[in-house]
């Protein structure tokens, strides 16, 4: 439609294919192969190609080079939870290791873990169109009977013990909490009191179940259990605890926020660290090296697991398979200023 003067209400003509193949001078495949990143193309050819499409304000149609290629090159994440460490380390590796691949990530939280909302979590991402999707879930979630993941999706699991059911990839939990214990045990410590994580993290119950084991496994008596929620605070209630036990010399913490919190009560109530209390952490934040004293902690390596993710989603998308079961990612014990020998008195 023309206005009186006979010019067009629609705005300016959307500048196409053919019009970029015709100011670089080239063929609309050749415009096309540049677009798609294609190998091939020379590289004059190709910077010519991009001048033109500058030039012209040409966007290539992601949505139908999608349908036509068969892929969104888009990898959807599915999480129940932002607000620990790990999760949004995990997912920043993720993010990274996606994006060096060519593939954008659509995150969609789901903030109550239930089988309705799970299957609306992958129904919303399959209308947003992804290719593959990755899971970050507990492990009592996926084996509760009212979770299941559609049977039709691309899917991989992180931090889970799902064994031969998905492809997980997840920190060798256990290993990096014998690690720890171990650590405070050939110092001299009699035995080693444990702040764990919550109750319904998978996590916090491989650490705590190492833990057990070590000190069992050397004679000694687990002391009772103390429980976490991951935060600071929580960790700051468990040490206004544990600092009123003169028994208590070394404590493992399931993560290092709750480990600042522990030493931040121990440091009001006078019990020094690690003259009086020796404390290790777990995940190994920026931050832990700059705790007063400085933390000796647990490393995970959150680019690893990011990284082990975004290959085995794209090796199911690309149909070269991908195993089912866990893959472990090693930890690392980081020793530092906040674990030292007992005091006298509690020397064996």
């Amino acid at each position: 439609m023309a206005d009186g003067r006979g010019r067009s209400r629609r705005g300016p003509r959307t500048a196409s294919m053919a019009d970029v193949a015709r100011l670089a001078g080239v063929s609309s495949q050749t415009v096309s192969r540049v677009s798609n990143g294609y190998a091939g193309v020379n590289e004059e050819t190709r910077r010519a190609v991009l001048a033109a499409m500058q030039e012209l304000g040409y966007r290539p149609n992601s949505a139908a080079r999608a349908l036509k290629r068969g892929e969104f090159r888009t990898i959807g994440v599915i999480t129940f939870t932002l607000a620990t460490t790990g999760n949004v380390r995990t997912l920043e590796a993720i993010a990274t290791s996606a994006a060096q691949e060519g593939y954008a990530v659509t995150l969609l939280p789901v903030a109550v873990p239930t089988q309705d909302e799970v299957r609306g979590a992958f129904s919303r991402l399959e209308e947003l169109a992804v290719d593959a999707v990755i899971v970050i879930m507990e492990v009592h979630l996926l084996d509760a009977a009212t979770i299941t993941l559609p049977p039709h999706v691309q899917v991989v699991v992180v931090d889970s013990d799902a064994g031969d059911r998905y492809t997980v990839v997840d920190t060798d939990q256990a290993g990096g909490a014998r690690a720890a214990v171990q650590h405070l045990l050939d110092l001299g410590h009699r035995t080693v009191w444990h702040l764990a994580g919550p109750e319904g993290s998978f996590a916090a119950q491989r650490r705590t179940d190492a833990w057990r084991a070590v000190l069992t496994e050397a004679g000694r008596v687990p002391p009772p259990l103390v429980q976490g929620d991951w935060s600071t605070e929580s960790g700051y209630r468990a040490g206004q605890e544990l600092a009123r036990r003169q028994d208590c010399t070394a404590v493992f913490v399931a993560n290092d926020q709750m480990a600042l919190g522990l030493q931040h009560a121990l440091h009001e109530h006078g019990r020094r660290v690690p003259e009086d209390v020796s404390v290790v952490g777990f995940d190994d934040i920026p931050e832990a090296a700059h705790f007063v004293p400085p933390l000796t902690t647990v490393q995970q390596d959150f680019a690893k697991v990011g990284r082990l993710c975004v290959r085995a989603a794209l090796r199911k998308v690309r149909g070269e398979g991908a195993e089912r079961g866990t893959t472990l990612v090693p930890t690392r014990l980081v020793v530092r200023d906040s674990t030292a020998a007992p005091p006298r008195r509690d020397a064996p």
